[in-house]
C-alpha cells in the first residue's frame, strides 16, 4: 500500500494497519516527494491523526471540514495540513497553559470554523 495525501485512503486497507505502519507510509510519501520537514515523524503523525478522524465520518467535524476546505480551493494535502495546524495549535496551547478542559471540544470548534482563506493567510 502507498499513501497519497491527494487521494482518500481506502478505509478497509488503512484500518487494518497499525498506527506505526500508517505513520511510516505517510513518512515514506514525503521522502519520495523529497519534502523536507523539520520533524518528519511528527508531521506524519498529524497526517495519520487527521486521516483517521476523516474515516470517522460524522462522528467529528473533521471529514466535513476537509470537504469544505477542498471546496474553498485547497487540494486535499493542503486541507489535511490546515486541519493538522489546528490540531497542533490546540495541543500546543493545552501543554503550554497546562489547563484542563475539553481539548477535543476546542479542536472541533476551531476545525468547524477553519477556512481556506484563514489558513492561507498564516503562510503568506
Amino acid at each position: 500500500m502507498r499513501y497519497d495525501p491527494d487521494r482518500p485512503v481506502v478505509a478497509e486497507e488503512w484500518s487494518l494497519l497499525e498506527e506505526v505502519e500508517q505513520i511510516e507510509l505517510v513518512a515514506e510519501h514525503h521522502r519520495r516527494a523529497r519534502i523536507r520537514l523539520p520533524s518528519p515523524r511528527l508531521h506524519a503523525g498529524l497526517h495519520v491523526t487527521v486521516e483517521n478522524q476523516v474515516l470517522l465520518g460524522d462522528e467529528t467535524p473533521v471529514a466535513a471540514a476537509l470537504q469544505r476546505l477542498m471546496g474553498e480551493g485547497l487540494d486535499r494535502h493542503d486541507a489535511i495540513h490546515a486541519i493538522a495546524s489546528v490540531l497542533s495549535g490546540v495541543m500546543h496551547d493545552a501543554v503550554a497553559t497546562m489547563e484542563g478542559g475539553d481539548i477535543a471540544a476546542s479542536y472541533y470548534r476551531e476545525v468547524a470554523q477553519l477556512s481556506a482563506e484563514a489558513w492561507r493567510s498564516q503562510f503568506e
